[in-house]
């Protein structure tokens, strides 16, 4: 099982659009978009898990693709922060 980060997602965004968008490249586990505390309204990404495979072919397809307005940065998760000492630059 793979996760991915889903950036520059519009505010309308649903996790049934999402889930229709990237179910036609497998199955979606799992789908956790972060929203705003106040207005519920999407804050532009999310995460989702999916098959590695699957994950593979919907980055393929669909980083950089146009989504309800906003191109799509669509990548693996970042391991961030784990095993690094000291600050990032």
């Amino acid at each position: 099982m793979k996760r991915l980060f889903v950036g520059s997602l519009p505010p309308t965004t649903t996790e049934e659009s999402v889930q229709a968008l990237f179910s036609q490249f497998g199955t979606v586990r799992s789908i956790e978009l972060v929203k705003d505390l106040f207005s519920g309204n999407c804050k532009g990404f999310g995460f989702l898990e999916m098959e590695g495979h699957e994950a593979r072919a919907a980055i393929a397809e669909l980083d950089g693709k146009s989504f309800e307005g906003n191109y799509l940065k669509v990548k693996f998760e970042d391991d961030r922060g784990k095993g690094h000492k000291g600050r990032r630059r």
